[in-house]
């Protein structure tokens, strides 16, 4: 099974954010995968709103979708402003929800965290799952931490964008200047027998650059254990 992940495009703003964004949209389009996941913050402000129709638009009907803290202006960000993504001209919008979907003959669970029960720590309600494959987006990597060992063979996640803004020092240390005590910053995690990918991102905030944080689209291939 593959799937692409792509977050944080954070259309709306002036910033290289929105190239790599087309560019990274432009690449899974051509992939073709499986599924396409999307963990959250896709636009900052109205006017990014069409350009995030243009993306979709690309992408296949498999895309599924979870909203991010800034999609609802809910940072210290000062160019942030509250949209309005009640439903996408493509793919699966997930709030506190899930969706069965048929990967290859096989039942997969696909479900979404809204950012407001997150930020609100209210529970999502998710009950026992039975599908064969269970995958959960969430924009906050700290999900893993708070989800049942077992309840989801994956995680896919974003939200701090690798740092955005990184001071190397030393030969391998990296000074992550956004989110510096994260223990998910990117890449792949494992807690028991779960499964997390946090994508680096393809968008900015604050600034409308980065620095030794190159943005990212992923394209993870499952192979089954057996």
């Amino acid at each position: 099974m593959r799937i692409a992940h792509l977050s944080d495009f954070h259309l709306g703003l002036p910033s290289l954010g929105e190239r790599a964004s087309a560019r990274a949209v432009a690449w899974v389009a051509e992939r073709r995968p499986d599924l396409v996941c999307i963990t959250g913050d896709l636009v900052s402000r109205h006017r990014g709103e069409k350009r995030l129709t243009q993306l979709l638009e690309r992408l296949p009907e498999e895309t599924y979708v979870v909203l991010g803290n800034h999609d609802f202006a809910i940072s210290r960000d000062p160019f942030s402003q509250p949209v309005q993504l009640v439903e996408l001209s493509r793919g699966h919008l997930l709030s506190d929800e899930s969706v069965a979907a048929d990967v290859r003959g096989v039942r997969v669970e696909v479900a979404g965290v809204d950012p407001r029960s997150w930020l609100g720590k209210r529970a999502s309600g998710f009950g026992p799952g039975e599908a064969p494959f269970r995958l959960l987006l969430c924009h906050f990597p700290r999900v893993l931490d708070r989800v049942d060992d077992g309840r989801w063979h994956l995680i896919l996640s974003g939200h701090l964008h690798a740092g955005q803004i990184v001071l190397p020092y030393g030969r391998r240390n990296r000074l992550l200047l956004a989110h510096p005590q994260s223990d998910y910053r990117y890449g792949v995690y494992r807690r028991g027998t779960t499964a997390m990918h946090v994508s680096p991102g393809l968008g900015t905030t604050f600034v409308p650059f980065r620095f030794f944080a190159r943005p990212e689209a992923t394209e993870l291939v499952l192979r089954s254990g057996g």
